[in-house]
């Protein structure tokens, strides 16, 4: 039957001309989904450590952090400023370093002084939120001896020093 189909001349005038309404299509949602489904979402905030021991020299930082999840990261955002008690802690410079590992030494700062650090991932659908913040301290500087104040005798030893922090300094080590 197909072949007799086939082999038979079919006339396709139309009686009428059919008519198209001129109709423009907004594609631009399906395009949005088109597009979504391609992207990377932006990633989770990173989850700064704790000041480590030995973490601190008196004009460094060294700061690690890390992601509980497998989000793509092409770089961080690392923030900072000094910890101040004062009314205008607002007001304290903040600094910002880009990263591309998960640590950072900050170097330039005060000895003896408290930073407030926190962290951002960065890819290419957006930024994260930011970590939460965390609080590392500087070494104090080291004391300056006064040597026209040093007395010893047989049996002991008097020596004086002042420390050059603005901040207090906890304790002293004294070795011979």
């Amino acid at each position: 039957r197909l072949e007799e189909f086939l082999k038979k001349e079919v006339d396709l005038e139309l009686s009428t001309l059919p008519e198209f309404a001129e109709r423009v299509i907004d594609f631009s949602e399906v395009e949005q989904l088109m597009n979504s489904i391609n992207t990377i979402p932006a990633p989770c905030a990173p989850v700064i450590n704790p000041q480590p021991p030995n973490a601190a020299t008196g004009t460094s930082l060294r700061v690690c952090w890390g992601l509980f999840s497998d989000d793509t990261v092409e770089c961080y955002q690392l923030c900072y400023k000094p910890v101040s008690n004062e009314r205008h802690s607002d007001e304290q410079a903040e600094h910002t370093l880009k990263v591309k590992e998960t640590y950072c030494t900050i170097t330039n700062l005060l000895p003896n002084t408290q930073y407030e650090i926190w962290v951002s991932a960065l890819n290419a659908s957006g930024i994260s939120p930011p970590s939460e913040r965390a609080v590392y301290v500087t070494a104090p500087s080291p004391p300056t001896i006064k040597s026209k104040k040093i007395r010893s005798c047989e049996n002991a030893a008097l020596v004086c020093w002042e420390s050059r922090d603005i901040n207090p300094v906890d304790s002293y080590t004294v070795e011979l």
